[in-house]
């Protein structure tokens, strides 16, 4: 285990300075690195955002519950505020709803025309869920609830978004991978270079009996430090973008009487970051010290 440690220990020494001896090609590539990462990260950080933003929205989704003539109001009433899934609950009678039909423009003159009312009696739910296939599950299950005629849902808006962030979403996917792909291509010509101007080093420990794994060692550091530096770099952009997007949001947010504020990633996120660019620095530098070894 010692010696283990301490081969581990020099290959680090090794690679630090490596990283000393040409610092502006180093600071190059974690720049490359960094500005790669922040660009899916800050797309889904403002997908996450617009989420969020969403739910706050005054507007929401509204199940409409029809009555028929049978109907047992006060029961059904209590019924549905005894239910927790429902932000909201308002019996609009059918004289309230005619009168309000007869408010609209150009529908005055038709209202006068009806010989009798023939709106029924509904009831407006606002839901507490945003989510379609909740809503959906959910007017389904009212509409079985005696008394009622028919259920509608109101959640055309909600759906829409859904389509959208879904497809903010996947397009995220697929920026991420296109870049994954560029960060080990990146990380591989970096290392591949690294191998090229050591070769003459290589060569002599692999005829003092240095296994492949020791050669590789400090190339296979070199590129998770540099994954690692990129992921730092491109953390820190983005907090200095929300810090700086903060003050616009916050004032725009105000005039229209909220609080919302920007959030940048959190730790599990930041996280996932930080190990996906040290995996992807890791798997270049693999890579490169392998196809050199095996060629040579």
């Amino acid at each position: 285990m010692r010696t283990w440690l301490a081969h581990q220990r020099a290959a680090l020494s090794l690679t630090l300075a490596r990283l000393g001896d040409s610092p502006v090609a180093t600071l190059l590539t974690v720049l490359v690195i960094g500005v790669a990462l922040a660009l899916p990260a800050s797309l889904y950080l403002t997908l996450d955002n617009v989420g969020r933003l969403a739910v706050r929205l005054p507007a929401k989704p509204e199940i409409t519950l029809f009555l028929s003539d049978s109907a047992k109001r006060g029961e059904l009433a209590g019924l549905l505020g005894a239910r927790r899934d429902l932000a909201g609950v308002r019996f609009v009678g059918r004289d309230e709803a005619l009168a309000g039909l007869a408010s609209r423009a150009g529908l005055k003159d038709v209202v006068a025309t009806l010989g009798r009312n023939p709106l029924p009696d509904a009831f407006l739910l606002t839901p507490k869920s945003t989510d379609p296939q909740a809503l959906e599950a959910l007017r389904q299950e009212l509409a079985r609830l005696p008394g009622v005629a028919r259920a509608t849902l109101d959640s055309a808006w909600a759906e829409r978004l859904a389509a959208w962030l879904a497809l903010g979403r996947d397009f995220v996917l697929v920026l991420a991978g296109l870049l994954a792909t560029a960060l080990v291509a990146v990380s591989f010509n970096t290392i591949r270079l690294q191998v090229l101007a050591h070769r003459e080093e290589i060569e002599v420990s692999r005829l003092l009996g240095a296994t492949d794994g020791f050669v590789r060692r400090p190339f296979l550091y070199l590129g998770t430090l540099q994954g690692l530096l990129g992921a730092l770099l491109a953390l820190a952009l983005l907090a200095v973008a929300v810090l700086f997007l903060n003050g616009r949001v916050e004032a725009l947010a105000a005039a229209y009487g909220s609080d919302f504020r920007l959030e940048g990633l959190g730790w599990r996120e930041a996280g996932a970051l930080t190990a996906l660019s040290a995996g992807l620095g890791w798997l270049g530098a693999w890579l490169a010290a392998t196809l050199h070894l095996h060629r040579h």
